[in-house]
């Protein structure tokens, strides 16, 4: 199963720091216990190297974590970089969010979308993409003006053809201050 790579990674959640800080307590506490007695006996010599243990494990937990999280971000400019880049070499162009993937077809897929720059919400269909699309992907489109014009109604349902589809990127608040401003 794929992950949604529109979602940022959790870094720090609220039982890794607890966990993080009842290791850090008992390594200290049990180091100058052992400190202190002159000759510690297996009891705490075990409860040590237990606590040294874990300590391992929940830092190796913490550097995976830093290291997905530095891939992601890595990954996620590089899309809003190749997103921009899309911007600026074709001609127009119109952002839309993807709301909610309703229904997957294999030749596409029922979307709901907010066109961006309009706030406006409707229901879409997509024809099929080389990469998957999830909800809080931002597309790049090329918008059709048989579908929209100036001045016209919002048609009940927007057809999507797959090369209209420029660019995408994730559309998350963290991951629009990624984006490059200019």
């Amino acid at each position: 199963m794929d992950t949604n790579p529109v979602l940022k990674p959790k870094h720090a959640t609220p039982a890794l720091i607890l966990s993080s800080a009842v290791v850090f307590v008992c390594v200290v506490s049990l180091a100058g216990t052992i400190a202190a007695n002159w000759q510690p006996t297996l009891f705490l010599l075990l409860a040590a190297w237990a606590s040294v243990f874990l300590a391992g494990i929940v830092g190796m937990i913490w550097f995976a974590r830093a290291r997905r999280l530095r891939a992601w971000k890595a990954a996620a400019s590089e899309k809003w970089n190749h997103f921009d880049d899309m911007k600026r070499t074709h001609g127009t162009t119109t952002e839309v969010t993807v709301l909610s993937v309703d229904s997957l077809q294999p030749t596409g897929s029922w979307i709901t979308i907010r066109w961006d720059r309009f706030e406006h919400v409707q229901s879409a269909w997509m024809e099929a993409l080389h990469d998957p699309i999830w909800p809080g992907s931002i597309l790049l489109i090329a918008p059709d003006p048989a579908q929209v014009a100036p001045g016209s109604p919002w048609p009940t349902t927007y057809y999507i053809e797959a090369s209209h589809c420029l660019a995408w990127a994730p559309g998350s608040v963290a991951q629009k201050r990624l984006r490059p401003h200019g």
